[in-house]
């Protein structure tokens, strides 16, 4: 379709419950009328530490056919929505090592002018949930793209709590996401298509 919106939804997750939220991105994306693009990061872990949790390794098995995320996907994709559990209140060490290889094409101007959001989870409430967000948000104001955010723009957000992304408390991996949290991720990827063909329509006027 002409003018259709390309997103590309990018993730890391160990046991699989940023990979459900990812999913849901795809899906309201979609709904959206967007090309779709899910790509997972590469895993830096060692083999060892996969098998040391039986969680981590039926997911490293259940997703080894999701495709792993390339610049080329960055340079496709008119929106990027991020997926990463939080680490000390941080996106997660395989996806900064993914965003770490962008040098070149933010040399280039490649990745400005294009919508990005995102979604995380935490093993506890208040794990850094914010934190996480923000702190990668920082990195798409060095790209020079734009953010867009669920904010309070549905009466669910209200109840979610969220206005930087989607968010998730899973209690160590133990709670899958529940209705709130793959609503907020679908309000999140909506937006950002909504908003990305909004973007792509005035540039090219």
């Amino acid at each position: 379709m002409a003018g259709q919106v390309k997103a590309a939804v990018i993730y890391y997750s160990a046991t699989g419950i940023t990979y459900q939220m990812a999913q849901a991105a795809c899906e309201a994306a979609e709904e959206a009328r967007a090309e779709v693009r899910l790509r997972k990061v590469r895993e830096l872990a060692p083999d060892e530490a996969i098998r040391s949790n039986s969680g981590w390794e039926a997911h490293h098995l259940q997703t080894q056919n999701v495709p792993e995320a390339q610049p080329d996907d960055l340079t496709w994709a008119d929106v990027v929505i991020f997926g990463s559990p939080t680490r000390y209140g941080m996106i997660a060490a395989q996806l900064k090592q993914f965003i770490d290889t962008t040098g070149p094409l933010w040399a280039q101007g490649a990745l400005a002018n294009k919508v990005y959001s995102a979604f995380t989870s935490t093993a506890t409430l208040h794990g850094g949930q914010e934190a996480t967000l923000l702190s990668l948000f920082t990195v798409v104001y060095h790209w020079g793209g734009v953010v867009v955010t669920p904010g309070y723009t549905d009466p669910s957000q209200f109840v979610a709590g969220n206005p930087y992304g989607a968010s998730h408390t899973s209690n160590n991996g133990e709670i899958a996401p529940d209705h709130l949290a793959l609503a907020a991720t679908a309000l999140t990827a909506r937006r950002a298509v909504q908003i990305g063909a909004a973007l792509k329509r005035g540039l090219a006027s």
